[in-house]
């Protein structure tokens, strides 16, 4: 269902079915919605379950960020050996851009709007590096939700020990099934009023945050992002909300309620990818999509030598390529309870990704 709410918006884009180029559809899916997903999922989380996954999920993580790093030098070589004029010089050197490309999918929006700067690629043939950053992210996606409909049979051929993850699973269903009754009217004004309250103060809380560090650290820097602390914010107070009385919330479907704004952010997420837009600038395209070929061949790999679950491959990936934005969607689509992995995940990605998409670059220039 979910890979389908992904697939169908694209295609109606694609097909000029819809417009969504005058739409604030993701800035209200992205500033609303996920809040209070998060908030809604995370509120009767088993955070000492969470705990006892493991190590596997850090060591995918890092997994995933060495597969950008060492993905962007390996091609743009292979793409210069076919088309020697990408390479480019001086603020149209290919390397420049790329460099955003990798501060996107390590980090997020701040770590590639720093990599602009820091490098200052020719503004001028930035959009064919958004376009890039869009279709490839977002394809990847799409293979992703389509492995987490079929978890189990891509664990097996990793040989992989997914017993926390399921034990994990099985706790959380036990717990639901344990507190659940029928909802009154009462029960839905509180669950509702309580969860757009979270989604306020994570407002509240993110733009003061947000200017804070803004003045301290600089515009670019990841703590000057008030959606990076909205993402924070919601996501604390839901695991502080899961240690009181609130955790019976879950008993009136709260986190159900959360898989329908995880259903709708999806939808609109599917809206961003405009297939045709591949022809636009096909070098750059091709180097995305060996790019993240690499990225790939390295996380099934390492997955398969440790015997990694499938979720720590995906989720791990989309921490990185995705962000804030998307790792607790993926990670929500093998099951609701995991979606704070996601999350997790993804703020140490923003803390990384500077520093990894600098050495990318650096690598990126020798080749050019």
């Amino acid at each position: 269902i979910i890979l389908v709410c992904y697939l169908v918006p694209s295609l109606m884009v694609t097909f000029g079915l819809i417009d969504v180029s005058e739409s604030n559809l993701w800035p209200i899916a992205k500033d609303y919605f996920l809040p209070a997903a998060l908030f809604l999922m995370t509120i009767s989380i088993d955070m000492k379950g969470i705990l006892g996954l493991g190590p596997k999920a850090l060591i995918m993580f890092f997994t995933a960020t060495a597969g950008i790093i060492i993905g962007g030098p390996i091609a743009l070589w292979i793409v210069a050996q076919f088309d020697p004029s990408i390479i480019g010089e001086g603020s149209d050197a290919a390397w420049r851009g790329l460099a955003t490309l990798a501060g996107s999918w390590i980090g997020g929006g701040a770590n590639q709007t720093a990599m602009l700067e820091v490098y200052g690629y020719n503004i001028e043939n930035y959009s064919a590096l958004i376009a890039v950053d869009i279709i490839v992210a977002n394809i990847w996606m799409a293979f992703l939700l389509y492995g987490a409909g079929d978890s189990k049979r891509v664990d097996r051929w990793l040989r992989a020990d997914s017993s926390a993850i399921d034990a994990l699973r099985d706790k959380m269903a036990l717990y639901t099934s344990s507190v659940e009754r029928v909802a009154s009217a009462n029960d839905y004004v509180l669950l509702f009023g309580a969860t757009f309250a979270v989604v306020g103060l994570c407002h509240l809380g993110g733009g003061a945050l947000g200017g804070f560090f803004g003045e301290m650290l600089g515009e670019d820097s990841t703590l000057a992002s008030d959606f990076f602390w909205v993402v924070v914010i919601s996501t604390t107070l839901g695991l502080a909300a899961s240690f009181t009385r609130a955790r019976n919330l879950e008993g009136i479907g709260a986190s159900k309620f959360g898989t329908v704004f995880i259903f709708l952010l999806v939808a609109v997420i599917g809206t961003k990818m405009d297939i045709l837009k591949i022809a636009d600038a096909p070098a750059f395209m091709a180097i995305g999509v060996i790019w993240m070929l690499v990225h790939t061949i390295l996380l099934l790999a390492v997955a398969r030598i440790i015997r990694a679950p499938f979720f720590f491959v995906a989720v791990g990936s989309k921490a990185n390529v995705g962000g804030a934005a998307s790792a607790p969607v993926l990670a929500a689509a093998f099951h609701p309870a995991l979606a704070p992995v996601g999350v997790l995940l993804a703020v140490l990605g923003y803390a990384v990704g500077t520093y990894g998409a600098i050495l990318c670059a650096t690598w990126m220039a020798s080749v050019g």
